[in-house]
C-alpha cells in the first residue's frame, strides 16, 4: 500500500539560515600629504614676517614724531644746550664748550642767586664785545644743524645770548674794590678762585646799587669780558633784567673731558642780604681810572 496511511515522521524545527558574513568594510586609504607642505609653511612664515616688518615700518614715522615732540618740549620747558663762542668765562667755561641750561626751576618760582652762571638775552649791543662766531657751514650741513637745533638736539651757535656769572641781585651794593683789590657785595669781600688766572678781580672801579628785579653780572675772564662794568653809563648802570634770563647753566656737557657741574661758589654764601654798613647805594660811579 505504499506509504499511504502511515503516520508522517516528526520533523525537527527548521533552522533559520545563517546570515552570510558581510564583506569587510574597505579601509580608507591613508590621505597622501599634499606635495610641498613644508614649502607652504615656509611661505606662510615669510608672509607673517613681512607683515610684521611692514607694521614696524609704519610705526617708525610715528615714533620719530613723538621723539621730536618730546625733545622740543624738553628744550622749551626743561633743559637746553648752548654753544660757548667766546672766552669771557674762561677758565670755568672754554670756547667751544656746550653747557646745559636749566629752564624748569624758574617756572616754580626759583630765583637767580649770587654766584649762579646764567644765560641771558642780549640787553642791546653787548654782543659787539664778544668773539666772532664760528665759520659758516655748507648749505646742507647748515640746514641739518638748524633742524636739530630747533628741536634741541644740538646747541645753537647763532643765539643772541650771553653767559656770565651773577655777582649782585636786586638790592645789593656791588663795588670795586676794597684795600686788597677784591670785589665787595654788601660790604663783604669776595674770594673768587674761579677768576681766570692772572686777572685782577676788576681793573675798573665802580659802585652800583642793583635795582630790584635786575642783576649785576661779570665774566670769569675779567680781562676779556664786556660785562656790566662796560655798560655803567647806560640805563640801570649796566645791570640786566631778570626777565631776560633764559636759565641757569648747570653743567658743562661737552666735550667729555671738560665735564663738570657749575655750582654756586662758597664765597657768596657769606654775603648778607642787607649791607653791613647800612649805607645805601650812591648810584654807579662812572668809569674811572683803571685799577692796577
Amino acid at each position: 500500500m505504499g506509504s499511504r496511511g502511515r503516520p508522517r515522521g516528526r520533523r525537527g524545527p527548521e533552522r533559520a539560515p545563517e546570515p552570510e558574513p558581510e564583506p569587510e568594510a574597505a579601509q580608507a586609504p591613508p590621505q597622501a600629504q599634499p606635495e610641498g607642505g613644508r614649502a607652504e609653511r615656509r611661505r606662510l612664515a615669510r608672509r607673517v614676517r613681512r607683515r610684521r616688518r611692514t607694521r614696524r615700518a609704519g610705526e617708525l614715522p610715528l615714533l620719530v614724531v613723538v621723539a621730536l615732540c618730546i625733545a622740543l618740549l624738553l628744550k622749551t620747558f626743561l633743559v637746553q644746550a648752548f654753544f660757548i663762542p667766546s672766552g669771557s668765562m674762561e677758565q670755568t667755561i672754554r670756547i667751544g664748550d656746550r653747557v646745559l641750561v636749566d629752564k624748569l626751576t624758574p617756572w616754580f618760582g626759583s630765583k637767580v642767586e649770587r654766584g649762579d652762571v646764567v644765560v641771558f638775552k642780549d640787553p642791546g649791543g653787548w654782543l659787539r664785545g664778544e668773539a666772532a662766531r664760528p665759520a659758516k657751514d655748507p648749505v646742507v650741513v647748515k640746514q641739518i644743524k638748524q633742524t636739530m637745533t630747533f628741536i634741541g638736539l644740538l646747541p645753537s651757535a647763532d643765539e643772541q645770548d650771553l653767559i656770565k656769572r651773577v655777582i649782585g641781585v636786586g638790592g645789593d651794593d656791588v663795588a670795586c674794590c676794597d684795600a686788597r683789590g677784591r670785589i665787595t657785595v654788601n660790604g663783604t669781600p669776595l674770594d673768587e678762585p674761579y677768576v681766570n688766572p692772572g686777572n685782577a678781580p676788576s681793573e675798573i672801579r665802580f659802585e652800583v646799587k642793583v635795582p630790584r628785579g635786575r642783576l649785576f653780572v661779570m665774566g670769569d675772564h675779567r680781562a676779556n669780558s664786556a660785562d656790566s662794568r662796560y655798560h655803567l653809563d647806560e640805563g640801570f648802570q649796566g645791570t640786566i633784567d631778570e626777565n631776560g634770563v633764559v636759565g641757569r647753566a648747570v653743567v658743562i656737557a661737552w666735550p667729555y673731558g671738560h665735564w663738570r657741574e657749575l655750582e654756586q661758589p662758597a664765597t657768596f654764601r657769606t654775603v648778607p642780604d642787607q649791607a653791613r654798613r647800612g649805607r645805601r647805594g650812591r648810584g654807579g660811579r662812572r668809569r674811572a681810572a683803571r685799577f692796577a
